[in-house]
């Protein structure tokens, strides 16, 4: 690792924090991005009651024509419905609900994993790093797909259904595959910040590990550990998406962005009706977007080597 993001951990405090971080356009971009995505998620309820119409409810005497094809946008359906008469509007933002209810919770549990192993074979080193590093590099050898389909295949009860909630299940497998890049950012971190004087001078006072740890290391990596979240985040709504796609997320008739573009794939409606493909893949879009925003701002504000312009 050339250089930390992060080489003066106690230069900010909260208030000065969030001064500058509202003042960096990026990141003023990403909050205002995101804050609308969370409104629209846990407005979904909201909006499905306004407009009478269900998650998985479908009319198909009113939203779909006599041949069954989906009508466009009215007063009734703002986004229209797809093949099943079901509204666009109502299920993109139940998506978008699905998509942060499973990536943000895996990715703040990915986030505590990978440090927890980065900070003990970082700051321990010698046998335990080793143990440390081979338990990341086999983790990081499984094929993603490959073995999320095996997991999401093998939580399959035949006629009795999941034997756990794919939501729970869709959360372990991005942890799964996240935590290890966390744990090496962490570890090289760690390597960096237990080199500096203050480390030094800790121990020299007989501080206990866990007390530098918890005071002079921690501190230090958590900044660019939250950077670092902010980038995993959209790469996991992707991975949801993905699986979701796949037929192996959240299955059908719940609404996710994955499953509602591969419903569009599956049908080819989205040549008559473009919203029923536009509305979930402009959401998960915009939601990435967002973070992607945002995680660029954090990394301006905490990063003090870049030179602004």
């Amino acid at each position: 690792m050339s250089q930390p993001l992060l080489s003066e951990p106690f230069a900010l405090v909260p208030s000065s924090f969030w001064q500058r971080l509202w003042r960096e356009p990026s990141a003023r971009r990403g909050l205002v991005i995101v804050a609308l995505m969370v409104l629209a998620a846990l407005a979904a309820p909201l909006v499905a009651a306004w407009l009478g119409h269900g998650e998985t409810e479908q009319f198909r005497d009113s939203a779909l024509s006599d041949m069954g094809i989906p009508l466009g946008p009215t007063a009734a359906f703002p986004l229209g419905a797809d093949d099943n008469g079901r509204d666009v509007l109502v299920r993109t933002l139940y998506g978008t609900r699905i998509s942060l209810l499973i990536a943000v919770p895996a990715t703040t549990l990915a986030m505590v994993i990978g440090l927890f192993v980065g900070l003990i074979g970082g700051y321990r080193g010698g046998r335990i790093d080793a143990l440390c590093q081979q338990l990341i590099n086999l983790v990081l050898s499984f094929p993603f797909v490959v073995t999320a389909l095996s997991l999401l295949a093998l939580n399959q009860g035949g006629e009795s259904g999941p034997r756990v909630d794919p939501l729970w299940v869709v959360i372990f497998v991005i942890t799964f595959f996240s935590w290890g890049y966390f744990a090496r950012l962490s570890r090289g971190l760690v390597l960096d910040i237990r080199q500096q004087e203050f480390v030094a001078a800790a121990t020299l006072m007989g501080e206990s590990q866990w007390r530098i740890l918890w005071r002079d290391i921690i501190p230090g990596v958590l900044p660019t550990m939250g950077i670092y979240w902010a980038i995993q985040l959209p790469t996991n709504i992707i991975a949801e998406a993905t699986l979701s796609f796949l037929g192996v997320g959240i299955p059908a008739p719940a609404a996710s962005l994955g499953n509602m573009i591969a419903d569009v794939q599956r049908s080819a409606m989205y040549q008559v009706q473009p919203w029923f493909l536009a509305a979930p893949a402009l959401a998960l879009f915009i939601t990435v977007l967002g973070f992607n925003c945002l995680s660029s701002g954090l990394r301006n504000v905490l990063d003090p080597h870049l030179e602004r312009r």
